[in-house]
């Protein structure tokens, strides 16, 4: 089986979680900050969270497409990325709240199902993370 890389999304960052990170293209230019600071800035897990709940709608455009499904315009997805410790040891866990207003339960179900089963941000995270499934 052959990889074919589809886009190679490229950052430079300095001073960590309290510095800056810019693409390649310049089209991303942010300050960053560490989560609780009242300075100015992002922080990594939302950077994460915007990231992953823009894939997991383009997901669920897929899915929806081979159910022969139309996906709402109002379809949102809303991330919730937890910083977490336990005994110093630092890790993530996330909660996925998706809505697709004017679809059944049933099949909300089965899209998000099948959207977590092919995102690549779900696949990077499988087994790795705590992740939760919330359909609202």
């Amino acid at each position: 089986m052959s990889t074919k890389v589809l886009y190679t999304g490229k950052t430079h960052t300095t001073g960590g979680r309290e510095g800056a990170s810019q693409s390649s293209d310049e089209q991303l230019n942010i300050k960053l900050s560490a989560p609780g600071l009242s300075r100015p800035g992002t922080n990594p897990e939302q950077l994460f969270a915007a990231g992953w709940s823009a894939c997991f709608i383009g997901a669920l455009g897929i899915a929806a497409s081979k159910l022969g499904v139309r996906l709402p315009a109002e379809t949102a997805v809303d991330a919730e990325v937890d910083l977490c410790v336990t005994d110093g040891e630092y890790s993530l866990q996330a909660r996925l709240n998706i809505s697709l207003p004017g679809i059944d339960l049933e099949t909300a179900e089965t899209l998000a199902s099948q959207a977590h089963h092919t995102c690549p941000y779900s696949k990077a995270t499988r087994g790795n993370i705590n992740v939760e499934i919330n359909i609202l």
